[in-house]
């Protein structure tokens, strides 16, 4: 029997070169045994007897073995760079990469929607579809007996060097990022997307060291002011001599490809990023590549976003005594007056955020929250959904990092959701749409090791961010870049939805289809719309877009859907 019996509810997305499901197991991506080559075809380590060997599996894979009793054992890497969906049906276990693969007879999920619109993506192990689940990163199932049990065989351990000299560090961080990226080169055209910030530019030099020759290089453009990153990533062309390629994303793409993009993942995808990374991933297809490296990876272990500078800060009302806070920080910072007054909002809004704590904290910004919820959502869609339930899931990710610092209890949080569940999909997914497969060096787990031992003040020196990272490379990248803020793929969608008729008209379209579905409220799509776009149209076309990428999934997986 084959991994799934069940019907596509959409064309299946391009699999790497090679990799085919076989009779009663499934091996996807390039697993390696940190004792030397890499997995073949052989799944001894992902069967019940062999599981004490994923602690030493590295790389990216998705698993799944069905024994000849039946028992099921399923595994995903460490950050779900591939991906393994299951369900139970009367007693028995199917399994398969894609959730929708799964889906003939289920019906769809309120909550998973919820989630969605929370964290723009649908976080493991839910999935759209009741009764189908994804494996959480790092996660083994084991199916014996008619008992199922789902538990982490993985999780980040967090041990800071008592002794960390800059200079033997910086080598050994350089000689492990160039192994990485040499063990993701498929022997084909080597390539990597290339936005002009500090990680792609990192990896397209190392590229060049690894493979002896320079990359090819792959840049999205847009011309919207504000936006366009090609300077940068030309300065790095030119830096290492790369092959260099480039297109600009117009909205008469977007009108294209939105509806493609949106149908081609199992599940709802907000991340707006997708549009530019499959155009960018299509270029280099027609390129003659069948193999692009991305730079995701690099904030998240190193210390490189700016909201862990912002939440250091934050840290500091920690320090002031607990009865002062209450007995008088809060209650003048927070008071009617103090809110009031100019000069002291930000000291109001300091002091709210503050006493949150975290994770709950950096929610503060969440569109659902600023906009408000029970103006957005239908009176039957909430009283479909559990609204804490997003809060409850943060919370138990943030406890499970084994870390005796704030900031590193941050980065692991970011493993999972940043990485996981919603940088990485947005790669894989429009890499595979285009046709090419992609591997993401940064990720390798000696680099994740070697990371997870570095001093707190080397990944975060003050509110300097990712200060190792960008020392150890002073010489090797321009000066430019790493200093140069961070900004990546950003999508003008806002700006654009003003100025082109086509594409307004696909969202506007989009937005009141949901309406019509009872899931938002009309009255708040037309106010999005017609009056809050046009005010501030980088702010409010992000929820455009999260609400028109939902209206296209539906239109394409679940027509019929409503509340």
């Amino acid at each position: 029997m084959t991994h799934a019996e069940t019907q596509h509810h959409a064309p299946p997305r391009p699999r790497e070169p090679g990799l085919e499901p076989q009779q009663n197991w499934l091996l996807l991506g390039q697993p390696r045994l940190t004792t030397g080559g890499a997995a073949t075809a052989d799944t001894a380590a992902f069967t019940p007897s062999g599981l004490t060997q994923l602690a030493r599996t590295r790389g990216d894979f998705a698993c799944a073995h069905r024994a000849g009793n039946g028992d099921v054992t399923l595994a995903v890497d460490r950050f779900a760079m591939q991906t393994m969906c299951w369900r139970e049906d009367k007693g028995r276990i199917e399994f398969a990469e894609r959730a929708d693969t799964l889906a003939a007879g289920s019906e769809l999920d309120p909550q998973a929607i919820f989630d969605y619109l929370f964290f723009h993506a649908i976080p493991s192990p839910r999935t759209i579809w009741k009764g189908v689940r994804r494996l959480p990163p790092g996660h083994v199932l084991t199916a014996r007996g008619g008992q199922v049990d789902v538990k982490p065989y993985w999780q980040p351990v967090f041990r800071e060097r008592q002794q960390a000299g800059f200079e033997p560090l910086a080598a050994e961080f350089r000689g492990l990022l160039e192994a990485a990226v040499r063990e993701q080169l498929d022997g084909g055209k080597p390539a990597c997307f290339l936005s002009g910030g500090t990680d792609s530019s990192t990896i397209a030099g190392m590229i060049g060291r690894a493979a002896g020759r320079p990359a090819a290089t792959y840049s999205i453009g847009f011309d919207a002011e504000g936006y366009d990153e090609m300077a940068f990533a030309r300065l790095a062309a030119r830096h290492f001599g790369t092959e260099h390629h480039e297109y600009y994303v117009t909205p008469a793409d977007l009108v294209r490809g939105i509806p493609q993009v949106a149908a081609s993942y199992d599940q709802p995808f907000g991340n707006s990023s997708a549009l530019p990374a499959y155009y960018c991933a299509r270029m280099a297809r027609e390129d003659g590549v069948t193999r692009i490296l991305a730079g995701d990876g690099g904030d998240e272990l190193f210390g490189g976003n700016e909201r862990y500078a912002k939440q250091r800060v934050f840290g500091l009302y920690d320090k002031v005594p607990h009865a002062a806070r209450k007995a008088l920080v809060e209650p003048l910072a927070l008071s009617r007056l103090a809110r009031s007054v100019p000069g002291l909002r930000k000291v109001a809004s300091y002091v709210a955020q503050a006493k949150l704590g975290l994770p709950a904290r950096l929610e503060t910004y969440n569109l659902l929250h600023r906009l408000g919820i029970e103006n957005i959502l239908t009176t039957r869609f909430l009283q479909a959904v559990d609204l804490h339930d997003p809060a409850r899931q943060q919370q138990g990710v943030w406890k499970q990092a084994v870390c005796d610092s704030t900031l590193n209890r941050q980065l692991a949080f970011d493993w999972r959701y940043t990485l996981a569940e919603a940088d990485l999909p947005k790669v894989r997914g429009t890499a595979a749409l285009a046709g090419v497969a992609v591997g993401f060096p940064m990720l390798d787990q000696r680099l994740v090791d070697f990371s997870a031992t570095l001093p707190d003040n080397y990944k975060l020196r003050g509110t300097r961010l990712r200060w190792f990272f960008k020392e150890a490379l002073r010489g090797f990248l321009p000066d430019e870049i790493i200093s140069k803020k961070k900004q990546g793929f950003g999508l003008p969608f806002g700006p654009w939805l003003l100025k082109d008729a086509a594409l307004h008209s696909l969202a506007a379209d989009s937005l009141r289809g949901l309406a019509g579905r009872g899931i938002v409220q009309s009255s708040f799509v037309e106010n999005l719309l017609r009056v809050q776009l046009p005010q501030h149209p980088g702010f409010y076309g992000e929820m455009v877009w999260i609400l028109m990428m939902l209206e296209q999934w539906l239109r394409a997986h679940a027509p019929a859907y409503k509340v």
